[in-house]
């Protein structure tokens, strides 16, 4: 059994008109993420942990903003890619904990369901899934409503012999 851990973190600017989604969630809000895609940055910042526990890049590597493919797409589908490549070289999810700086909307009546959609995603229990939420006391590009920064850890476990093959 060998573990690896990795960090992940995102950051998306606010603007009115937009939809907002956090952790596969849409949430209501008259503003949402300036992105190439829906802008999930929960979502995105979990990308990054669970590439960076296995040394396979980050997010924009997988889905760079200069292919069209990406253009719009549901992050959900991002993570699942990246879970699939997770699973393919034997790794499984041991746990996540995300952490979501924004002043407003306030999450707390969304975080179980953004808990639930991203266990089903990750193929693990709601109790591997920690989502909390945060403001910045109005200080910073987060507290004047400008944008939402989020961090992910993710815990992987699995066996890895001969350890995990180099990234192309």
């Amino acid at each position: 059994m060998d573990i690896r851990i990795g960090n992940g973190y995102d950051v998306h600017a606010l603007a009115p008109g937009l939809p907002m989604w956090l952790g596969g969630v849409r949430i209501p809000s008259e503003n949402g993420f300036v992105a190439h895609s829906d802008g999930d940055v929960a979502i995105h910042a979990l990308c990054d942990a669970l590439l960076g526990a296995l040394a396979l890049g980050d997010i924009g590597h997988l889905f760079p903003d200069t292919d069209d493919t990406w253009k719009g797409v549901d992050s959900k589908i991002l993570l699942g890619k990246v879970v699939d490549r997770v699973r393919a070289l034997g790794w499984q999810v041991g746990n996540v904990d995300i952490t979501i700086a924004l002043q407003r909307p306030k999450l707390a009546p969304h975080l179980l369901a953004m808990r639930s959609t991203l266990a089903s995603l990750l193929g693990c229990g709601t109790d591997r899934v920690s989502v909390k939420a945060t403001t910045t006391e109005r200080l910073g590009f987060v507290g004047r409503g400008e944008g939402c920064e989020v961090w992910a850890t993710a815990l992987l476990v699995g066996t890895a012999p001969d350890g995990i093959p180099a990234k192309d």
